[in-house]
């Protein structure tokens, strides 16, 4: 066997190995997408397939069909890198990072988590309750927020983008908004919509009418998004079965305060609501994540930068921000 065809087989085997590394970490993940499902079950079965037939020896293949379906499945391999690295950079853009300066409380009462005199990080074992040290709070769309702007003690996804686009326009952030006094109406208003603002140095969360809730805010020189209710007045206002485990977000009101409630890990929808009521959560709406939606950092007492999720994308677009 001369070495072309010894170099042929280990980069077979090394793909095969490779592919079935991609498949597992998307299985175990439970990043589930139909299409992408699809995708990497066969291309992790063109791999083997391949490597059979590499094993019995292409040359000995006398139908010309299928000596051109193995160049045609051999082909195949070259996907498996870019595959892997789509994965692994989607599969760890899910992980949230450990924060290590936030006050341990598995064992505290829920009338304790109270916000301070700087930036303070709870964790209760399932979710990080943060309350950013504010004066103002903001919507920022179009530019992402500097981490060199110290004035800025929060930052991270608030609505939905109608579509995945590198070009702005305040059209496609889902759901009627407004930014410092300008109102933004939009196509894209959902009945099971909340509205979120914040105006004349104060927040309120607005379930029964979201779109007067904006204006109003706008009127007053405020901010405001829409998002999904979540909790309203302590009780649910929002089910649904996600089906994967992954690393939740809501904006939230909680002891009379305005804070932000991250899971610690990746967990399922029903678990991170019931961590929720049971802090006792009075009213909540939800905050685009995913993978590079979930870009988010904040700063500490120290006045060091903390990035929780450091993957940007650049079709997200739009940002709420806590100012001090």
């Amino acid at each position: 066997m001369n070495i072309r065809k010894r170099l042929s087989g280990l980069w077979l085997m090394a793909m095969t190995l490779l592919s079935l590394g991609a498949y597992t970490a998307f299985f175990v993940a439970q990043m589930w997408l139909n299409v992408l499902h699809g995708f990497y079950l066969s291309l992790m079965t063109l791999q083997l397939i391949t490597l059979v037939m590499y094993l019995y020896g292409p040359e000995k293949m006398k139908n010309k069909l299928m000596r051109v379906v193995y160049h045609v499945f051999y082909a195949t391999s070259f996907l498996v890198i870019p595959a892997f690295i789509f994965i692994f950079m989607g599969l760890i853009s899910q992980y949230h990072v450990k924060i290590k300066d936030s006050i341990n409380a598995t064992r505290m009462s829920t009338e304790k988590i109270l916000p301070g005199d700087e930036t303070l990080v709870y964790n209760t074992g399932k979710v990080y309750v943060i309350f950013p040290e504010y004066s103002d709070v903001e919507l920022v769309c179009k530019d992402r927020p500097s981490k060199f702007d110290k004035s800025i003690t929060w930052c991270s996804g608030a609505a939905f983008q109608h579509t995945v686009s590198l070009g702005f326009s305040q059209e496609n952030v889902e759901g009627d908004h407004a930014v410092n006094g300008e109102l933004y109406e939009s196509p894209y208003n959902k009945s099971s919509f909340a509205a979120f603002t914040y105006s004349n140095g104060g927040f309120s969360f607005e379930f029964d009418d979201p779109q007067g809730a904006i204006k109003k805010a706008a009127s007053e020189g405020g901010s405001g998004f829409m998002q999904f209710a979540l909790i309203k007045d302590k009780k649910t206002v929002m089910r649904f079965d996600r089906p994967r485990a992954r690393c939740y977000r809501t904006l939230a009101e909680l002891n009379g305060s305005l804070c932000i409630i991250d899971s610690v890990n990746m967990l399922h929808f029903d678990e991170f609501m019931k961590e929720l009521r049971r802090l006792g959560v009075t009213n909540a709406v939800y905050m685009d994540m995913g993978a590079g939606w979930n870009y988010s950092w904040y700063r500490n007492a120290a006045e060091k930068v903390v990035t929780l999720f450091g993957l940007p994308v650049p079709w997200s677009h739009n940002w709420i921000v806590f100012r001090n």
